[in-house]
């Protein structure tokens, strides 16, 4: 996500701690480094203009100068002023409307319309509770149509069938015609995209626009075209009343130019951003939490989100019902562990949230590699009997090459796996009757803490 921003801006922070005082001087060197990360980063040049001169009225008026900490306080002019050049706060979908809301989905094609389609249904039938139809009028590309019915499948919406041999017009009103008939709350266009802007596709999508009415008019922009996705939003807004914005691959090697430049160039607010390839992976757009991970500083309370939505919590409190009556952890448990990893969204996703400074300290774990290992865990337990599951101590030599064998790894991994296992197993027995104090003490997790830390009650 804007790797190469967030490092610039993150490095600009911490020297901006360090200033003891705050001058003209050191201010215009400090926004001249910022000033060439957001360019390098493909920020549009009025944008980047326009953001120097504000945090720079702000940086050397009274607020700065007067403070104990400027430093600290420059760093907040900074977070403060990215955050507004992408929108203040959070923008959400409007669907005040008599039903059938009609959304329209824009874009250009790659853009990945069709998936934040399904995305969005996804998301409207888990967080607003709607029941969604999709239908697509883009008869011009190979597969679209079909893409879009396997991936409304997968969001649990409905989809509203289109041949490639049908005007879109006529599509779209036949569409909303059977979401009233059928008591839908929502209605989603997916239009046809092109590889550049023209004349022919402006004017279909102008005319499904005066057709449908829609509530919401949504323009998809790649965050990973940099400059292009600026221009493109901008001729899309001088053609339709856009109503907001979705950002997709924003999880990409893009360099951030997209987030911080389309809010300001074309006035609509962006509303979406599509974090993940995953249908569950599009966010509601927040400036200052986006702000706060372009600083380096993480999205502590996206990582909470996104933790709290990938664990089970009935599976959760069983575990911990489990370890306190002392009866034993087995490699169920273990597997368990290992799959709410992967549906809190993995390592990497996790890692993304948090702040720079704890990044770093992470920087030589190779994450494919942890990814992978996660995944090589799970098919070694997977390949175990209900039985070896239960009492992996039935594992012996015989045992394991089997195991390998259905794992398609070899036998040296089979027992890593096994030792993994017996280290948390005895971490979960010290926990049992409340060892769990007696442990860190062990493991010294108490040094350093003072010798007027209370005795605790275990």
């Amino acid at each position: 996500m804007a790797s190469a921003l967030t490092d610039k801006l993150t490095r600009l922070v911490k020297e901006m701690r360090g200033q003891a005082r705050i001058t003209e001087s050191n201010v215009t060197d400090m926004l001249r480094e910022v000033r060439m990360a957001l360019l390098e980063a493909d920020v549009a040049l009025p944008v980047v203009r326009d953001f120097i001169a504000r945090v720079k009225e702000k940086a050397l008026g009274q607020e700065v100068l007067g403070s104990l900490k400027p430093g600290q306080t420059l760093v907040s002019i900074v977070n403060r002023e990215l955050a507004a050049t992408m929108g203040e706060g959070v923008a959400d979908i409007n669907l005040a409307a008599q039903p059938p809301a009609v959304i329209l989905m824009a874009g250009l094609q790659g853009a990945g319309k069709t998936t934040t389609t399904a995305k969005l249904a996804k998301h409207l039938i888990e967080k607003r509770k709607k029941k969604v139809l999709t239908v697509s009028g883009d008869v011009y590309r190979p597969a679209a149509i079909e893409q879009l019915k396997t991936v409304t499948r997968q969001a649990g919406a409905e989809w509203f069938p289109s041949t490639p041999d049908q005007k879109p017009l006529d599509i779209a009103l036949a569409a909303l015609d059977y979401a009233k008939k059928h008591y839908f709350d929502v209605l989603l266009v997916d239009t046809a995209g092109r590889l550049a802007i023209d004349e022919a596709l402006m004017k279909e999508i102008k005319d499904l626009y005066a057709a449908l009415n829609p509530v919401e008019t949504l323009f998809v922009v790649d965050a990973m075209q940099g400059q292009d996705a600026i221009n493109t939003a901008k001729a899309f807004k001088e053609a339709l009343p856009l109503t907001g914005i979705v950002l997709t691959k924003l999880d990409g090697d893009s360099r951030g130019g997209a987030a911080l430049s389309v809010r300001q160039i074309t006035g609509a607010p962006i509303k979406f951003a599509g974090v993940s390839e995953k249908l569950d992976g599009l966010e509601v757009f927040d400036a200052e939490r986006h702000a706060g991970r372009i600083l380096g500083m993480g999205d502590i309370v996206a990582l909470v989100e996104q933790v709290t939505a990938g664990v089970d919590i009935e599976a959760a409190q069983k575990l911990a019902a489990k370890v306190k009556s002392g009866d034993g952890f087995d490699l169920n448990d273990f597997l368990s562990q290992i799959q709410q990893m992967k549906q809190m969204g993995g390592l990497s996703s996790l890692m993304d949230k948090l702040p720079s400074q704890l990044t770093a300290k992470a920087g030589a774990l190779d994450m494919d590699k942890a990814e992978k290992d996660i995944k090589r865990k799970e098919g070694i337990i997977q390949s175990m009997t209900p039985l070896e599951r239960r009492k992996p101590e039935l594992i012996k030599a015989t045992r394991k090459k089997r195991i390998a064998n259905g794992a398609g790894v070899h036998v040296q991994e089979v027992n890593r796996l096994l030792k993994e296992f017996e280290q948390m197993q005895g971490m979960m027995k010290k926990m049992k009757g409340g060892g769990l104090m007696k442990m860190m003490k062990k493991m010294g997790g108490m040094k350093g803490l003072g010798g007027g830390m209370p005795k605790m009650p275990f």
